[in-house]
């Protein structure tokens, strides 16, 4: 990437997760939009891959459109489309599954050639779960029976919470894990991040050969991205924090870490005096042009020196990644302390 001038010139798609990193519920995050309007205007060939199972390709279409995003349904790739491709590949058409979900799981199974069913009574081939606001514990009762009558469990996603402008809410893994506790198993198959399947289906849709994955976690679409073999960026705007960062493993790192969608414009740290988005390359030890310095005493990181936020989270991630996760991150020096408080690495 050294001879780019920008983070998105060395790509021929980008691959948006969606909550966390372009919406949180129905609200937008900021500047999300103007960054992907930017892009636009560019011709750049954009995706969106999103393990939420509650909306349809079209209605998440329709909603980038309300937030001001032109998008088309096309463009989209969900987890229940992968679920449902799944279990059409291995059921006979016609089977009957169990729905533990909204409206647009059953939809996507429907559409595959399968039938949708309620109860366990219907002796359901298979049960599919994916997120909805209104599973309960009477979907989970019949899933449960259906289950342990021998019928398939598949998974749309394990993601434990969603993000929210409230907050991290439930997500479907937390509802998965109440019938793991109850069945004393795994499910079958989960086939949404950080499975690569929705990063391959939307690479091969267009056929790109140089594909980046933009996300806002590091176990769903950060590990789905280094499974599918692609580069990605880490933007800070949903689930996973700088402290996370620094404790990936590795098969959760980044090649990037940006504030939010537009460090996809910048180069290493470039910034503005608000201290609003910056991109830095996957961090290495040199800390010739950063203007930080860390060193490590002990179990602690020590920042000094003057520079933007994210290029001193670039450094204390290749020294942590080098050396283990600190313990403690402390400042030398006011533009230390600024710079953490920015990351919230303090406290």
């Amino acid at each position: 990437m050294s001879g780019q001038a920008r983070v998105v010139d060395g790509y021929d798609l980008i691959i948006f997760d969606l909550d966390g990193v372009v919406y949180l519920g129905t609200e937008p995050v900021p500047g999300a939009a103007d960054a992907i309007n930017r892009l636009h205007e560019e011709h750049r060939a954009l995706a969106y891959a999103t393990n939420n199972a509650g909306r349809l390709p079209q209605d998440v279409a329709a909603l980038l459109v309300s937030l001001g995003i032109p998008a088309s349904a096309d463009e989209v790739i969900t987890s229940p489309q992968a679920a449902a491709r799944l279990l059409a590949e291995r059921l006979p058409a016609g089977s009957r599954v169990l729905i533990v979900g909204a409206d647009a799981l059953r939809a996507e199974i429907a559409g595959a050639g399968l039938e949708p069913v309620d109860t366990a009574e219907d002796a359901p081939a298979a049960v599919v779960q994916g997120y909805g606001p209104d599973v309960g514990w009477r979907m989970l009762a019949e899933a449960s029976v259906a289950i342990r009558a021998g019928a398939l469990w598949v998974a749309t996603n394990a993601d434990r919470t969603l993000p929210s402008p409230r907050g991290p809410l439930p997500g479907n893994g937390s509802l998965v894990a109440a019938l793991v506790t109850a069945l004393d198993r795994a499910p079958d198959a989960i086939v949404g991040k950080p499975e690569p399947a929705l990063f391959n289906q939307a690479a091969k849709r267009i056929g790109a050969q140089r594909p980046v994955v933009v996300g806002d976690r590091l176990d769903t679409d950060i590990e789905g991205a280094v499974r599918a073999g692609m580069d990605s960026v880490l933007v800070l705007t949903g689930v996973s924090t700088a402290q996370d960062l620094l404790a990936a493993p590795a098969h959760q790192r980044p090649t990037f870490v940006a504030f939010d969608l537009t460090g996809l414009f910048t180069v290493d740290s470039s910034s503005d005096e608000s201290g609003s988005a910056r991109l830095t390359p996957r961090g290495d030890p040199d800390q010739s042009a950063s203007g930080w310095r860390v060193s490590r005493e002990g179990d602690a990181l020590e920042l000094a020196g003057e520079g933007t936020p994210v290029e001193a989270l670039r450094l204390l991630a290749a020294h942590s990644w080098d050396g283990g996760p600190p313990d403690a991150v402390m400042a030398a020096g006011s533009a230390a302390e600024e710079a953490l408080r920015v990351l919230r690495l303090t406290g």
